[in-house]
């Protein structure tokens, strides 16, 4: 099982939007950069998910999972959407500032790539940002 990062604008689609979602989830719309889509696509059902609020906020609050892999949303288009349900949220939410302050964390894409709205996220990274966050 893969891990990632998903960003989005809580103005736009907060983490409470997501739970509300609820066990049908939702799909993850609106990207529109290359190496973004690459990781929708390889994004699996059942890899787990960092969600961030990106813009307000600045920090990981909770975990979805995939629970559709990519598909097509526009014939002849090449975006592609992902489907997400929520999981949990971090107790803690983990900011931004407190990822910067790991060291562990220095090469972590949320670190080295910020502008990147889906991001991989290796398995050290997960194990340390969910106990930066209460799990």
């Amino acid at each position: 099982m893969a891990h990632w990062l998903i960003k989005s604008e809580p103005s736009v689609w907060s983490w409470d939007d997501q739970v509300k979602a609820g066990a049908k989830g939702t799909h993850w719309d609106g990207v529109k950069n290359h190496t973004a889509k690459l990781n929708l696509m390889a994004m699996k059902q059942g890899d787990q998910v960092f969600f961030y609020h990106s813009n307000e906020g600045l920090e990981v609050v909770g975990i979805v999972e995939v629970i559709k892999e990519a598909y097509n949303w526009i014939p002849g288009e090449p975006w592609v959407l992902v489907d997400f349900k929520a999981v949990k949220p971090l107790p803690k939410p983990v900011t931004l500032v407190a990822v910067k302050a790991e060291p562990k964390l220095a090469k972590m894409a949320l670190v080295t790539s910020f502008r990147l709205s889906v991001q991989p996220v290796t398995d050290a990274e997960w194990d340390i940002v969910c106990k930066m966050g209460g799990l």
